[in-house]
């Protein structure tokens, strides 16, 4: 069968004191929309916030969270990610978020746009 992903749930495999990337999958894998995976990143530069997660998809605005410790935090991540899912470009308000993650946002980059050929 195909892998039909096309959005990205990231989770940093060097981050020490946080919760293994293996028990962050286990609770996330059967949680995340339809079309998300699962992907594990070497070192995504938030080692003052173990437990960093990132939210990426082609055409949407990125995400980057830390400090992602307690079974709140993760049922967050699954509940933004249905919200990342809907979104058409990604952008959500910090206090739209579920409200474990409000104090949790490390970054947002915007969408790359397509260029227009002039």
């Amino acid at each position: 069968m195909p892998d039909t992903a096309d959005h990205f749930l990231l989770i940093c495999t060097t981050c020490k004191g946080g919760p293994s990337v293996g028990s962050m999958r286990d609770m996330l894998a059967d949680r995340l929309p339809k079309g998300f995976a699962i992907r594990a990143i070497d070192c995504m530069a938030g080692c003052d916030h173990p437990g960093t997660v990132g939210f990426q998809a082609k055409n949407k605005a990125q995400y980057l969270f830390g400090d992602i410790q307690t079974t709140q935090d993760i049922e967050a991540l699954a509940e933004f990610a249905e919200q990342y899912r809907q979104s058409p470009d990604g952008w959500t308000n910090a206090t739209d978020r579920p409200r474990p993650l409000l104090t949790k946002t490390l970054s947002r980059m915007p969408r790359i746009a397509q260029e227009v050929p002039s």
